[in-house]
């Protein structure tokens, strides 16, 4: 029986990695689509005026062309600077896949170690969620129960409507009926039915609903 369940959860990461690669690849197809179409935008916004002098830096009425920032990458127009640690998307990107990549390498504990360097560093990143998310994974498959339903819960409570969160509580569940808790486990099952019935954690979340009934 422990073999069964290894085995579904082996599979259950699986799925999760499969998905993570799709989103990122989707990601970034649109970030190419949008740097090209800002790029373009920019190029017809030049081509539409006067050209800059020969060997001039700039126009002579200082409307200079901003450098092209990659998609969702731009500051916000007259927000004030912030510390480095939180102004630093590339940085971001670059240390949540490195933390990632453990995953994928099955080195649970530095996954573990690298996460939660993550969160504490970038508590308010785009990736936080999915770095709460992995890290409640990470506890998981390392019997972590409790660390990783408290993991699971934080995504469904700080990351309110992020995409990860019908997996998030499908996990929770799933944790809840490791720990014993049937009752509340059918409860969470129910409530991933109810508040996501499209996604692809509902109809794992049904299956272990019959099967606790």
């Amino acid at each position: 029986m422990q073999q069964l369940y290894q085995m579904q959860q082996e599979v259950s990461m699986l799925r999760g990695l499969l998905e993570e690669q799709e989103h990122r690849l989707k990601k970034l197809e649109k970030d190419q689509l949008d740097r090209y179409q800002d790029i373009d935008r920019r190029l017809s916004s030049i081509s539409a005026g006067s050209p800059a002098p020969s060997g001039s830096s700039a126009p002579a009425n200082g409307n200079t062309l901003p450098p092209v920032t990659p998609a969702g990458n731009a500051p916000a127009t007259g927000a004030a600077p912030q510390a480095s640690a939180e102004a630093d998307p590339a940085r971001e990107k670059l240390l949540y896949e490195a933390a990632f990549d453990q995953v994928k390498a099955r080195d649970f504990e530095k996954a573990e170690m690298a996460f939660n360097a993550f969160l504490r560093r970038y508590p308010n990143s785009d990736y936080a969620g999915n770095a709460q998310y992995w890290l409640g994974e990470v506890y998981l498959v390392q019997g972590s129960l409790e660390s990783a339903g408290q993991a699971f819960a934080k995504v469904i409570s700080q990351y309110a409507g992020h995409r990860k969160e019908s997996d998030a509580l499908y996990k929770l569940a799933e944790v809840e009926r490791r720990l014993g808790n049937s009752t509340k486990a059918a409860q969470l099952y129910q409530e991933v039915l109810d508040k996501h019935p499209d996604a692809s954690a509902a109809q794992l979340a049904r299956r272990e609903l019959n099967n606790l009934q």
